[in-house]
């Protein structure tokens, strides 16, 4: 097994490419299942979660061609409709293509994705959707096995919660729907506008892109043509190199990013004392001295991301004063305080609040990652953390981030992968 060992470094300084987004990539892929041709897509990050779900399709009967930049998925031989406990375990994000096999086939059955690490994220709010287009579902044995001989039907849903995957896997289902299916509450995260911006210029039309009320106008079963199309920019990767030049007080440049869809993490690092040069596709952070204490709540998008609030935790182990963290959406989501004291930060939680009293001097120990936003934050503080740091269990890590290490020596950090 491998871990990552940090020693500090005075200081970093270089560019940094930013790798495809891997959370718009997985329902890109399971969007594939929809067409009538061989997919071309660029840009997809190499990491695990993406590997994982390739291999998914490859044992449905898919011809997945994996490039340094390009891949090619082919669904036309796609015969199978079962996904199998043995590849869903491995990624609850599997459960993506639920909604493109039910509404291609008419039937399916696909394991129930087990639990998370950083919590409860039940996929009631999929079954209930899909139920309200028509599907009849079984949960048997542990697979969801759900059956639409006549089609999905389009019809009015409203989600309870905003869901990222759920809007996804509905808004797939409802593209091969007969009429038309409106979803209210629906997610507008960048990654949920990409799939529905590439469905539409597929021929699925759709309105309401990047608000929180989507219309399909369903093809009546017909499957589309997709051109070859390039994966946004992952802002979290980028949010998580960009704290990487704050804590270290280094001056970084992020290349192939989307500065737009990093608002709320721009806008606190700015609270925190840095500032930025911003063009079409390169971020500069020019860090401050003085790290601010800040104050943060974590709420869907356009609000503060979840997937960044590990790496601000960190960050505010650094500042000069006290800084209020509020996890609102997963409720284990931090784990990683524990690593994090073993080096010294003082932090103390109270439910789902964490109170970060900054300025402690870090110490380099062994730590291990709980989960793949946990795993970056530990190699933020091993960056800064007097000593050496060891940082195992990066299998998680590994799920997400492409290149972490040689990206982070690129630019002078002393980091590298070694096996247990």
């Amino acid at each position: 097994m491998d871990y990552l060992q940090i020693k500090r470094v005075n200081s970093l300084n270089g560019n940094i490419k930013i790798s495809g987004a891997k959370n718009a990539s997985l329902p890109l892929i399971a969007m594939t299942i929809l067409a009538t041709n061989s997919v071309s897509i660029k840009n997809l990050p190499h990491v695990a979660d993406i590997n994982t779900l390739l291999k998914l399709l490859s044992n449905l009967g898919a011809k997945c061609n994996r490039g340094s930049d390009t891949t090619t998925v082919d669904t036309t031989s796609l015969t199978q409709t079962k996904a199998t406990y043995d590849i869903v375990k491995t990624m609850r994000a599997s459960i993506l293509v639920l909604g493109p096999i039910l509404a291609r086939f008419g039937h399916c059955e696909v394991s129930l994705p087990g639990g998370c690490a950083i919590g409860q994220r039940p996929i009631d709010l999929h079954l209930k959707a899909l139920e309200q287009m028509g599907a009849k579902i079984d949960i048997k044995a542990g697979y969801i096995e759900a059956t639409a001989p006549n089609g999905l039907k389009g019809c009015d849903i409203i989600f309870d919660k905003i869901t990222v995957t759920g809007t996804a896997n509905i808004v797939m289902a409802a593209a091969l729907a007969n009429g038309n299916t409106i979803i209210t509450n629906a997610a507008r995260e960048p990654e949920v506008v990409q799939l529905c911006e590439i469905l539409n210029a597929s021929g699925v039309k759709i309105d309401g892109i990047g608000t929180a009320v989507l219309t399909i106008h369903g093809t009546s079963g017909k499957l589309i043509n997709i051109d070859e199309f390039s994966v946004i920019p992952d802002r979290i990767e980028a949010g998580t190199y960009l704290c990487a030049g704050a804590i270290t007080r280094a001056e970084l440049t992020l290349t192939n990013v989307n500065a737009s869809h990093l608002g709320a993490v721009l806008s606190k690092l700015e609270e925190m004392g840095s500032t930025f040069t911003i063009t079409d596709d390169t971020i500069t952070i020019h860090p401050s001295d003085l790290i601010k204490p800040v104050k943060i709540v974590t709420q869907e998008y356009p609000a503060f991301p979840t997937d960044m609030q590990a790496q601000f935790l960190a960050l505010a182990t650094q500042a000069n004063g006290t800084s209020i963290i509020e996890e609102k959406l997963f409720e284990n989501r931090f784990m990683h305080v524990s690593e994090l004291q073993r080096m010294g930060a003082d932090i103390s939680l109270n439910g789902h609040v964490a109170t970060v009293n900054g300025g402690t001097k870090l110490s380099g120990t062994d730590v291990m990652a709980t989960d793949l936003r946990a795993s970056s934050a530990l190699v933020l503080a091993g960056l800064v953390a007097d000593g050496t740091t060891d940082v195992h269990r990066i299998y998680h890590l590994d799920r997400g981030y492409d290149s972490l290490e040689v990206k982070l020596q690129n630019v002078g950090a002393d980091i590298q992968r070694l096996k247990e």
